[in-house]
């Protein structure tokens, strides 16, 4: 089995990204998405996908945390390096009204002006939203028929996993989904379309059981994998083969 992990940090691990993936290799994980979210690490996820090809891939985004820091320059770096061949998709982009770490108005534009030039480009996006259901969907309603990509480390409602699959988005699912409070989680997986589901990491972030507590890698993506395909009722091999097969239909690239 061959998995590709959608979403992971790989600058952001302790150990480094080279034993993050010699460990992800040995697991069975042969393609990884590292994550851009702030100005200061866009070249260094490009850097990271160029290095580790073919098995590393990267996205170029804000996230919303850092609105703030997005501008015209970082927007027109993100436009310049978006046709490389290891940049999958606009990302990480969205919304965060728990932690509000930049005030509202600069994630709102930040993630209008993001998934403009997602539009413009024709690529995809990974989008965080967290406590941001409605103003989410509104967003992207606006930008219906125009942009698609995947919800990240989906922790939402049965309702945003339904308007998001009406939008033409996909599901992605983290740890959390492994969690013990998250049985509600569990109970929406359970009902998204096998063809439009995806399995993550979000290393260092958020490991799974049996790895709570541990700094996450993307290796630890065969744990989230088990109980997702516990929940679909679909063998572990059926669950490998269709999210890369959804991988590959909506980021192109990853195919090559």
């Amino acid at each position: 089995m061959k998995w590709i992990d959608m979403h992971a940090h790989l600058d952001k691990l302790e150990a480094g990204a080279e034993q993050a993936i010699i460990e992800a290799l040995k697991a069975g994980v042969h393609k990884v998405v590292t994550i851009g979210t702030e100005p200061k690490d866009l070249p260094v996820v490009i850097e990271l996908a160029e290095k580790w090809a073919p098995h590393v891939y990267c996205t170029l985004g804000i996230h919303p945390h850092d609105g703030v820091s997005y501008s015209k320059d970082v927007g027109e770096f993100i436009m310049s390096k978006a046709n490389h061949p290891r940049v999958i998709a606009i990302g990480e982009i969205g919304l965060d009204y728990f932690y509000e770490q930049s005030p509202k108005a600069e994630q709102l534009q930040a993630f209008r002006e993001q998934l403009e030039i997602a539009k413009h480009l024709k690529m995809p996006v990974e989008i965080h939203t967290r406590d941001a259901e409605q103003d989410t969907v509104e967003i992207l309603k606006s930008f219906q028929g125009d942009v698609t990509g995947l919800i990240h480390c989906f922790t939402g409602t049965e309702w945003l996993a339904s308007q998001c699959l009406d939008l033409g988005f996909n599901i992605s699912v983290s740890g959390v989904v492994t969690f013990k409070n998250a049985q509600s989680l569990r109970d929406t997986v359970a009902k998204i379309p096998l063809d439009r589901l995806h399995v993550e990491t979000d290393a260092p972030f958020l490991a799974p059981v049996p790895m709570r507590g541990k700094e996450n890698t993307p290796a630890y993506v065969i744990h989230t994998a088990k109980l997702v395909a516990e929940l679909k009722k679909v063998s572990l091999e059926e669950l490998c083969l269709q999210t890369q097969l959804n991988a590959e239909k909506m980021f192109p690239k990853i195919a090559n």
